[in-house]
């Protein structure tokens, strides 16, 4: 199995504890009416209260994909730190040369008051690279 990586960073005039509740803590209701041309919803496949729970993301008509599971191991969520960690498991978004996407979003202050949302992907593919 082989791992390529990818790091991107996002400004935002939107405070960095606001932003991580909004689009961590709170995704399942914010997202679908923040980007309705893009989610149509969240739902939640297996609530296990914590580690473990997994939702799909379905998104809208004319969408490249279809769905996306995203398993959420909120025991890697650090609120005091607004950083989470995530993994996609299952869904159209996966492509077939890839076995699975680990993800890493912290949200760090920005000097006028926003925010650099900062996020890390490994693709780890099913053949060396």
């Amino acid at each position: 199995m082989g791992v390529s990586s990818s790091a991107q960073e996002l400004k935002s005039a939107i405070a960095p504890l606001r932003m991580f509740k909004a689009l961590i803590l709170d995704a399942n209701n914010i997202l679908p009416n923040l980007l309705p041309q893009f989610i149509k919803s969240l739902d939640r496949v297996l609530d296990a209260g914590g580690a473990g729970s997994v939702e799909q993301i379905n998104f809208a008509e004319g969408s490249e994909y279809k769905y996306a599971k995203h398993k959420h191991q909120i025991d890697e969520v650090d609120e005091k730190n607004l950083m989470c960690k995530y993994a996609m498991i299952e869904g159209d978004a996966l492509i077939d040369s890839l076995s699975k996407q680990l993800m890493r979003s912290n949200f760090e202050a920005a000097g006028d008051g926003g925010c650099i949302c900062k996020t890390t992907i490994n693709y780890h593919t099913y053949r060396q690279l």
